[in-house]
């Protein structure tokens, strides 16, 4: 259960730092007990506005102590915690809060709030909505809206004895929080996670690294994601480490230069815009100082390769650590990272091997919100570049027939809220999670995911094509940040990418355009003939069917604001399909 997890931590690390966010300008810190202290009197504070064990309570804000303390209070009270992506539309954040029967919900500034009261008609049971920092401005309509002040002198209307009855009423079987899918292809299902999913899944994921209180970490990717939740809430909760708050993405490289986290978890986009930075400012740096670094880095992955197999390091790979590896990590903020994780998304073999050259191996984790986050994990003792490891141990992973990857274990959820019919969809009747991924067991344990079964490109000669290996590829071509490849029922395959900004200098002087910004290098013939030379070059190391024919440069990037992204900077297929269909229709034109 996770509130006997959250006591045993704090009987056992009580005084101890358990969470920091930057506020004017100084770290403030609450201790494992204030935390403790804080989630009781909110979860209070609940129950006297009469939220009841069973409904949800909506959470719609930015990584701060306040929506974890929400979260776990509501998980206290017997409610079900239902996060919304602060990128959210108001449809979409109106659309959870009412499928989860909220009677509360938090949202943490004026207009987060305003996206749940602006068409109160469309909520009939919500009752009140908690504006997390900031004073509210006064209701117009039916709903309540109150401080986060206000709302902790509601819990002195519930006495300690009522909540720990809620507590005690609960079981290891119960629902404990909803993870709401992306809805890419219509309304986001509900993912019922239980307390054994929770505290079974982060027990069996972080104890092979030996995560414990001495760790830190930093929360900033969307906390209604599985994987943050598991990071960011119950990771912490297990082993008593502390946790650092980064609301805004863009001070993340601040942020982690200050907190030199020992553990750090980030999405493949992070890492890429992580690489292109770098590379950007290796080119210019002086000759020698870009001799040395290429000499460390050709050593860097010769030893990263060898302690995978077992085998010594090179010899001189000592140096290359002091001299280069070790100052990278410094600036990157990453000196004290002793596990540096990459997940939720696809990742491509360039940017792995760029950080292993580097001396940063990165463990690849796949999973999904149906099996409560990871479903395997990378021990540095058994990783394997470009595999997401091993299966959890307890669990089982199976490839069927088809190539889909299945999972059974104490981390498949329970099901979607009211959707049996989803849930058996998902669920056989052995148990087994159908994931819709394909992928392969290498040496019968390392699993390495080829693509989604519903994104597989099929094309007019009737041959299956994985389109995401293919983009790996093309991310590989430093000009290129994004790729959507296309194509399906089609004679060939096609392209869409975007540019990197960080290296659009550098690729635009190799190509001898006089392009300095995105979309006038989008339009250049010359920077397109030096793309489409290194798509010729790719090509030849392709079976005939993947190569790639034609492309479109995009005069911008894929954004999160522009529909292209999810929260997680995964990217929106069908939305990138839709978006730019006379773009991907000009590809097609003269056949």
């Amino acid at each position: 259960m996770v509130h006997h997890v959250f006591a045993a931590t704090v009987k056992r690390f009580g005084d101890r730092p358990a969470l920091r966010v930057k506020r004017d300008g100084d770290w403030q810190t609450t201790t494992w007990r204030g935390y403790l202290d804080a989630c009781r009197e909110v979860a209070r504070a609940l129950m006297t506005l009469g939220v009841s064990a069973g409904e949800g309570v909506a959470i719609l804000g930015a990584n701060t102590p306040e929506w974890l303390i929400a979260d776990v209070a509501a998980i206290f009270a017997g409610a079900y915690p239902a996060g919304i992506y602060g990128t959210s539309s108001p449809a979409q954040a109106r659309y959870i809060a009412d499928h989860c029967d909220a009677r509360v919900a938090f949202a943490d500034t004026a207009e987060q709030v305003a996206k749940l009261v602006e068409e109160e008609a469309n909520l009939p049971k919500l009752a009140v909505v908690v504006q997390m920092f900031g004073e509210p401005a006064k209701a117009k309509g039916r709903l309540r809206v109150i401080s986060w002040k206000d709302l902790l002198v509601l819990a002195k209307d519930t006495p300690e004895t009522d909540l720990d009855a809620r507590l005690a009423a609960q079981n290891k079987d119960d629902t404990c929080t909803l993870i709401y899918t992306s809805g890419t292809t219509g309304e986001p299902k509900a993912v019922m996670i239980s307390h054994e999913n929770l505290t079974w899944t982060t027990e069996a994921a972080l104890a092979p690294f030996a995560f414990g209180a001495d760790d830190v970490s930093v929360s900033y990717l969307p906390l209604s994601h599985i994987a943050e939740q598991i990071l960011s809430i119950h990771g912490p909760m297990y082993a008593g480490s502390v946790l650092h708050f980064c609301p805004v993405l863009e001070e993340l490289p601040v942020i982690l230069r200050e907190v030199r986290p020992t553990v750090f978890v980030g999405v493949p986009r992070v890492w890429e815009k992580m690489q292109a930075k770098m590379m950007a400012v290796g080119a210019t740096a002086p000759t020698a100082m870009r001799k040395v670094s290429a000499w460390a880095r050709r050593l860097g992955l010769a030893g990263g390769y060898a302690a995978q197999r077992g085998e010594a390091m090179p010899f001189l790979y000592p140096l290359a650590k002091k001299i280069v590896f070790d100052k990278v990590r410094v600036k990157l903020g990453l000196d004290r990272a002793r596990l540096c994780v990459t997940s939720a998304a696809p990742i491509s073999k360039d940017t792995l091997e760029f950080f292993l050259s580097l001396g940063i191996p990165l463990s690849e984790v796949y999973g999904m919100s149906e099996c409560t986050g990871p479903a395997t994990h990378s021990p540095l003792d058994s990783m394997r570049t470009t595999t997401c490891g091993l299966k959890l141990a307890g669990s089982e992973l199976k490839i069927a027939d088809d190539g889909e990857i299945c999972i059974r274990g104490p981390l498949v959820f329970k099901g979607y809220l009211k959707d049996p019919e989803a849930t058996r969809a998902a669920i056989d009747d052995e148990g087994w999670l159908h994931s819709g991924d394909i992928g392969v067991l290498e040496d019968g344990k390392f699993l390495r995911i080829t693509d989604r079964k519903k994104d597989l490109l099929i094309t007019a000669g009737g041959e299956n094509v994985a389109p995401q290996l293919l983009e790996g590829r093309l991310k590989s071509i430093a000009a290129i940040g994004q790729a959507v490849v296309v194509g399906d029922r089609q004679k060939y395959l096609s392209a869409i990418v975007t540019l990197d900004p960080e290296r659009l200098p550098g690729e635009a002087a190799a190509a001898g355009s006089s392009a300095s910004t995105i979309a006038e290098a989008a339009a250049c013939p010359l920077f397109k003939e030096h793309l489409q030379k290194q798509i010729d070059e790719l090509n030849q190391h392709l079976a005939r069917v993947q190569t790639i024919k034609k492309f479109t440069v995009v005069a911008g990037e894929f954004t999160i604001d522009g529909g292209e992204l999810t929260p997680t900077m995964k990217v929106k297929r069908k939305v990138v399909n839709e978006k730019y269909r006379n773009e991907i229709e000009a590809l097609y034109a003269d056949i």
